[in-house]
């Protein structure tokens, strides 16, 4: 009589696949946006879900499509800029998606308004390809992802934070925001045009910008204006 046989192992089950990151892009040159699917084709765990060429476009486009990670420039041409698309982005629903900025631009001002505004992460378009791969992975974590230039400047800041403004400058940053030229504020404050661009010179360097809008942007940002 033969032995009885032994019952044959059931197969290990096979581990799942960690499922690829969901990525927008949000640029406004089709041409960007087209370079940028074919780079990340060439890397494995990184799927393009959809396209933007808006701020108001990538907003419908997240809440849609639902992706892990937004790829977002800051100038966006007519309507919607990045930092607001970002903002609105960050604070919609769960589960809000990671927001990493991708753009040319690497003044104090930009960086302090992308960060401000919820961004993950910040780089710019002369990133190495790995680099750029690494950094949407880190998002993706919720990792903070930098460029090197833009991480220096972020700590020379907080190394040397800028001096505060003063009433007077918060004064004019007021008339500024309503629109008014050096001529008009001069006479609103019952000072001299040349001690208006002594300030407004003053109020540029505190707040990192170079010119009117840029500080009226940044004062916003950081609600300094009532």
């Amino acid at each position: 009589m033969s032995p009885p046989s032994s019952p044959t192992p059931s197969p290990s089950p096979t581990p799942s696949a960690t499922p690829a990151i969901r990525l927008l892009l949000c640029d406004d040159h089709a041409v960007v946006r087209a370079g940028l699917r074919a780079l990340l084709a060439s890397t494995d765990g990184i799927e393009v879900v959809g396209e933007a060429g808006s701020g108001e476009e990538a907003l419908a486009m997240a809440a849609r499509l639902r992706p892990d990670v937004v790829l977002m420039d800051l100038q966006l041409g007519e309507g919607m800029d990045g930092v607001t698309a970002t903002r609105r982005l960050v604070s919609g629903d769960p589960p809000a998606p990671r927001v990493l900025v991708l753009t040319m631009f690497d003044t104090d001002a930009d960086i302090t308004r992308a960060i401000e505004a919820g961004a993950t992460g910040y780089l710019l378009k002369a990133e190495r390809p790995e680099e750029l791969f690494a950094a949407i992975r880190n998002a993706a974590s919720g990792r903070t992802a930098l460029s090197a230039p833009v991480a220096d400047r972020v700590l020379a800041r907080m190394r040397s934070p800028r001096p505060g403004l003063s009433e007077r400058e918060r004064d004019i940053l007021r008339q500024l925001a309503r629109g008014l030229g050096n001529r008009e504020i001069a006479r609103a404050l019952f000072i001299s045009e040349a001690t208006v661009k002594t300030h407004l010179g003053r109020i540029y360097g505190k707040l990192g910008v170079e010119t009117r809008a840029g500080a009226v942007a940044v004062a916003t940002e950081r609600r300094l204006l009532p």
